[in-house]
């Protein structure tokens, strides 16, 4: 049994819309653009080139802290030890600090914000071994973080982002974990979009200069290293619309900060997204079978996000496909059929057809006149 939608929707496939000008030339080793609503990527250059994400390797340190938080194994008003290791982070260089001092306690928020806000590697190096008992086992964790976010070409093996041969992600997978993390710590993330923070009377800007040149970017977190180059994760929110970028390997602070911006600008100027379907959406009815209910709603429990070109929501074809007899009884989010969008002939998305409501069975005449009527159905 096939039905056809009336929906406005399109999937994104950046074969489809050549009729996009092409996104900036950006002199980057690499770049992603993510949608934040639908996680489509609308740009990228080398998405899954392994590079070193310097600083940008805080925003997982984080992660892993909040998490923990999350889950109830520690507070944000617990207070963790200043070990000599983590004080003399960056105490020979020019590394960024906190500036910590050693055998004293300090307020996890206090020190998230440390990383944040500062990029203070000493405060990322406390954080490590509060949280796991020394910076490796803090890393497996990273890792594991990593490994459930999907960041597929992503291994850490420090805290802070320093060079190692064998700590690298790419500009797809930061662009996964920005995604995370505003999803997950909404609350939080606000942290990010800070302008300063002062620790130990020592007032530190936010190194995100986009912050300022840009009233809708709230985040995330910049990074440099001689092997990395200059690097930023970025997001910005306009109209209720959200996109996550990386550039990676730029030449210098001021162009990663002008690539990111032209990146994000080309995104919103010629796509738009779109939540279709969801609990309050249906896509149709269906006959339910020995039920209490003579049918039942079906569509997707979750809102369908969708990138798409401006303009061309209109060409996108939808139709499902139900999958046997709907009997009663079932629950909400039980499967009934498959969902297509196609354009142009083109199978562009499935997503499964599930029933909105719980459908309890019928009483005994119903069932049995049901069942009858199925032998010749």
């Amino acid at each position: 049994m096939k039905h056809l939608l009336a929906l406005p929707l399109m999937f994104l496939s950046l074969s489809l819309h050549a009729a996009i000008p092409a996104p900036p030339a950006l002199e980057a080793s690499s770049f992603a653009l993510l949608d934040y609503d639908s996680g489509e990527l609308l740009a990228a250059s080398n998405p899954d080139q392994r590079v070193g994400p310097a600083s940008i390797t805080k925003v997982m340190t984080a992660y892993v802290v909040l998490e923990e938080v999350r889950q109830g194994r520690m507070k944000l008003q617990d207070t963790a030890f200043v070990s000599e290791k983590a004080w003399r982070q960056g105490i020979d260089s020019s590394e960024s600090r906190m500036f910590v001092q050693v055998g004293t306690r300090v307020g996890l928020e206090e020190l998230l914000h440390g990383i944040i806000t500062q990029s203070g590697n000493d405060a990322s190096v406390v954080l490590a071994e509060h949280v796991a008992g020394s910076e490796d086992a803090f890393a497996t964790m990273m890792n594991q973080q990593a490994a459930k976010l999907g960041m597929k070409n992503t291994h850490f093996t420090n805290a802070p982002g320093m060079p190692d041969a064998q700590h690298y992600s790419t500009a797809h997978d930061l662009t996964l974990l920005g995604r995370a993390l505003i999803q997950n710590f909404p609350a939080e993330y606000k942290w990010f979009a800070l302008p300063d923070y002062t620790y130990n009377g020592i007032k530190q800007p936010n190194r995100n200069l986009l912050l300022k040149k840009d009233p809708s970017v709230d985040g995330i977190k910049t990074g440099h290293t001689s092997e990395a180059g200059y690097c930023l994760l970025s997001s910005a929110q306009r109209d209720g619309r959200r996109l996550i970028a990386a550039v990676m390997g730029t030449k210098s602070w001021a162009y990663r900060e002008q690539a990111s911006l032209e990146l994000l600008n080309w995104g919103f100027r010629f796509f738009e997204s779109a939540q279709l379907l969801g609990p309050t959406k249906p896509a149709g009815t269906v006959k339910v079978w020995k039920g209490a209910a003579a049918e039942v709603q079906v569509g997707t429990l979750k809102p369908v996000a969708i990138t798409l070109p401006r303009g061309e929501a209109a060409r996108v074809q939808a139709s499902w496909q139900q999958e046997g007899e709907a009997i009663a009884p079932f629950a909400a989010g039980q499967k009934l059929g498959t969902l297509t969008l196609t354009l142009d002939g083109k199978v562009l998305r499935t997503e499964p057809l599930v029933a909105l409501q719980d459908v309890e069975k019928g009483g005994f005449w119903r069932r049995l006149i049901d069942t009858i009527r199925l032998w010749f159905a």
